[in-house]
């Protein structure tokens, strides 16, 4: 897409020369706001099956924050990082009708970016099969899920509300330590990495939208990075690696709000791992990353925002037959059981399971060229590399945002994990994971690839400056 917009030179170089804003000049606004989120109570922690126990402690508090934005047309639009393992639909759903209701923003303007710790709480109707969650547990959730809901839209309030005049610069650097866990097994990470033999697709790329105040100070930042938020498994509350980086960024530049957004890392790991340094060093690493971008000179971006969402209708593939379904209620893997029983209880009772799921696409355009593509779900890493190869190398491609209801896997990743299975460790991304999520199905159906880049395609060409429709905006349940 081949954007025209005019930028005001003068101003341009001003900002970029270190002055002053010029009062009389257009200019963006933008807001921060946070707001602490760790559990008070013993909640189960999401995203790792084998945890027989809720959290037992804090490494360090989670939070929920918010950057809000306005060009100089007024058109707004908030971005929000929470340290979750992913938002669900009804939270993306009631954060989008609360703040219509209160600053008449619509779905396309507001963007949940789920940090994917491991290391977080469970919410409300997520993840629900993997655990042996008991009434009591459940209840915990449902008012912990509650709360997080009200201080989502507190906070993106708060940030809407302090809208002052800012800078804003985009750039990118580079972080090395995500690996792709599909084409090396953990255990011979350490060796590829003094061969310098690691195998697969990467993306390395760190997105910096950098934000200063008027005086030159940096009063936000947000980066993202392609990697799962998963070097420790443990049962302390803890932002991980993404939460080291975040801390460091903030001390750096106690002024400024970090604020973070995971890539597509749905087959990336951060190896090697399991080990709190290791969690601390990435951080650091990121962060140097982070630094490194800022201290770099970039073009000041005009003040034109452009957005876009729409749900992608995205088919389920074969539905569990019911022998299949009571073979696996006698399975020896717990959430594969609790999985199966649910789903017989439904067979039985006359409920029909769901054929298609709407799916988040997302776009924003900062300055008539930086774009921001936000999927939901765990996405692999080929969809970044797809955008990048279709819109440019410097397109960042956002995952786990709006809703993270299963893995979206590229066509590959899902041909690769039909059976009969090429490599014994693969089979998770393309089709086990509808299982962890509790979708009714063995995987996505063929078309996932042609859906969603069909969604892509298109909240990617809207001309700029034209009214969008919102196609398939989310209701309150």
């Amino acid at each position: 897409m081949n954007l025209r917009i005019g930028i005001p030179g003068t101003a341009l170089a001003a900002a970029l020369a270190g002055t002053l804003l010029a009062a009389e000049s257009p200019t963006w606004k933008a807001g921060t706001a946070r707001a602490n989120i760790t559990p008070t109570q013993p909640l189960w922690m999401a995203g790792y099956a084998s945890r027989t126990n809720p959290a037992t402690g804090k490494e360090m508090d989670l939070w929920i924050k918010a950057l809000a934005l306005e060009d100089a047309r007024g058109h707004r639009a908030v971005i929000l990082s929470g340290d979750v393992l992913g938002f669900t639909r009804t939270l993306h759903q009631r954060t989008c009708a609360a703040l219509k209701q209160r600053f008449a923003l619509e779905p396309d303007q507001v963007l949940l970016a789920a940090s994917h710790t491991h290391s977080g709480p469970v919410l409300a109707g997520a993840l629900y099969d993997i655990y042996p969650l008991d009434a009591a547990q459940k209840d915990l959730i449902e008012k912990y899920t509650a709360d997080l809901e009200a201080r989502i839209v507190q906070t993106a309030s708060a940030a809407l509300t302090a809208l002052a005049p800012a800078r804003l610069t985009a750039g990118q650097g580079v972080a090395g330590f995500a690996v792709n866990r599909r084409n090396n097994p953990e255990p011979e990470v350490p060796r590829r990495l003094a061969d310098g033999t690691l195998q697969g697709p990467v993306d390395h790329a760190v997105p910096v939208l950098a934000v200063y105040a008027p005086d030159g100070g940096l009063k936000a930042v947000l980066f993202g990075y392609a990697c799962h938020n998963t070097v420790m498994d443990y049962y302390r509350w803890s932002g991980d690696y993404a939460g080291f980086a975040q801390r460091a960024l903030e001390r750096s530049h106690p002024e400024a709000t970090a604020l973070f957004f995971i890539g597509c890392g749905g087959d990336q790991n951060p190896l090697p791992r399991h080990q709190l340094e290791q969690a601390e060093r990435y951080g650091l690493m990121l962060a140097a990353a982070v630094e490194e971008t800022l201290r770099t000179p970039a073009p000041t971006l005009s003040p034109r925002l452009e957005t876009a969402l729409e749900m992608v209708e995205l088919n389920l593939g074969p539905a569990p037959t019911e022998a299949e379904l009571e073979k696996l209620a006698a399975d020896s893997t717990p959430y594969q059981r609790r999985w199966a029983t649910r789903l017989l209880a439904d067979l039985k009772a006359g409920r029909p399971f769901i054929r298609t799921y709407p799916f988040p696409v997302q776009a924003w355009r900062l300055g008539g060229q930086q774009a921001l593509i936000a999927l939901g779900g765990e996405p692999v890493v080929d969809w970044a590399l797809l955008c990048k190869q279709q819109f440019g190398p410097r397109t960042w491609v956002a995952g786990y945002c709006n809703d993270v209801m299963n893995y979206l896997p590229s066509q590959r990743v899902l041909q690769e994990d039909k059976p009969p299975l090429a490599q014994p460790r693969w089979g998770y991304e393309g089709a086990l994971a509808t299982i962890v999520y509790g979708l009714p199905a063995w995987r996505w159906a063929d078309d996932v690839e042609e859906r969603v880049t069909a969604g892509i395609r298109h909240v990617m060409a809207w001309p700029p400056g034209v009214s969008r429709p919102h196609r398939a905006e989310p209701q309150t349940p």
